[in-house]
């Protein structure tokens, strides 16, 4: 009996159909069970926050949201951040007519009644930062920050501003001592630690009002120690500051830079004005060395002999002699060369001159 085309034909398509569907059934059924099931959301979060914890050590700092813990920064502003303070301040200047003005010529030409009219005076605003180590309102910050200010200022960081009155300040360390006017209680401290402490590498955190935002915050880490005041720009300062790259920005000035316990290492001073990330503190020991003689409003004692030196060496006095152009012959020895004497200076009162050679003091 023979089967019509058609209907061999549908058989034909009928058991394909049949073949595809238990072949793409039993594929799925071997792929799922060759797979490992999807872990529960939460764990998949677990998993997450365990990789970020373990291979970069510098996301512990921003590991919040996954683990629920508050990070070292955030510990470290709420143990010290309430007691940093804004300051403004106001000094009134005479204005400097030029000399040009003072020619009969234009006396005759404008008259004495535009003289008259232009402005003898005006008035010169600050802004900078400090924080409070006493809870009778006792500040420290910057002498560059209120020196000369005829009107002080504080702003505390629950808003409220209150009169201020400069204590003592030193140019020289560039330190100064501010009290807050009146009885305020319960005013917060900042903790004072301990810089002689510190490592290259250690968290650096800098608190201040950079630009008059108050309560800015940056992180970075302490990248040298002991840069000399030549090196960071300011050669009439008399020590040695902290290198940090935390971000330090002007209005930052006189502001705590923390370690990671929240505990004050040093204060922003300075910046380097054509880079970034290279910004300069006070090291806290200096500041813990002075306050008490600023805050009692006494000047600070800085003996000094009033030479500029050089480091001179055997070799280099014989390298010097042998020029015919040398203009004083250098004794060939090992020591400190008086490259100038200052007038009116203990140098210039013990009799030294320029070209002596200094080898020893009180025989040492």
């Amino acid at each position: 009996m023979r089967i019509p085309t058609a209907i061999r034909r549908l058989g034909t398509h009928l058991v394909a159909l049949i073949v595809g569907i238990c072949l793409a059934f039993g594929t799925l059924r071997v792929a799922s069970s060759q797979a490992d099931p999807a872990p529960p959301l939460e764990q998949t979060a677990n998993v997450a926050t365990t990789n970020l914890a373990t291979t970069n050590g510098t996301l512990l700092a921003q590991d919040t949201v996954q683990t629920g813990r508050r990070s070292f920064v955030t510990a470290a502003i709420a143990r010290t951040g309430p007691a940093v303070v804004r300051i403004d301040t106001a000094r009134t200047v005479a204005n400097q007519i030029p000399s040009a003005f003072n020619d009969p010529f234009f006396r005759d030409f404008f008259g004495d009644r535009f003289f008259e009219q232009v402005p003898q005076e005006r008035r010169v605003e600050g802004q900078g930062s400090g924080f409070i180590i006493d809870r009778s309102g006792v500040i420290l910050t910057n002498a560059h920050v209120v020196s000369g200010a005829d009107e002080v200022s504080v702003t505390l960081q629950d808003g409220r501003t209150v009169e201020a009155t400069v204590l003592g300040t030193d140019t020289v360390t560039d330190l100064a001592v501010v009290k807050i006017d009146g009885n305020i209680r319960d005013l917060p401290i900042a903790p004072l630690g301990n810089s002689d402490a510190l490592e290259v590498g250690d968290w650096a955190i800098a608190v201040g009002s950079p630009g008059g935002l108050n309560n800015t915050v940056t992180l970075g880490i302490i990248s040298t120690l002991d840069r000399s005041s030549a090196q960071v720009g300011i050669p009439d300062k008399r020590l040695n500051f902290l290198q940090t790259d935390a971000a330090i920005n002007p209005g930052n000035s006189g502001g705590p830079l923390l370690n990671d316990r929240g505990e004050v290492i040093g204060i922003n001073t300075a910046i380097r004005a054509n880079a970034t990330g290279i910004g300069f503190a006070i090291p806290i020991n200096k500041a813990k060395e002075l306050k008490d003689t600023l805050a009692s409003g006494k000047e600070v004692p800085h003996p000094y002999v009033g030479i500029e030196m050089r480091d001179l060496t055997a070799q280099a006095a014989r390298e010097q002699n042998s020029d015919p152009n040398s203009t004083f012959f250098i004794p060939e020895v090992d020591g400190v060369l008086v490259w100038r004497v200052l007038p009116n200076t203990p140098a210039a009162a013990g009799g030294l001159r320029r070209g002596d050679v200094i080898i020893a003091i009180n025989d040492k």
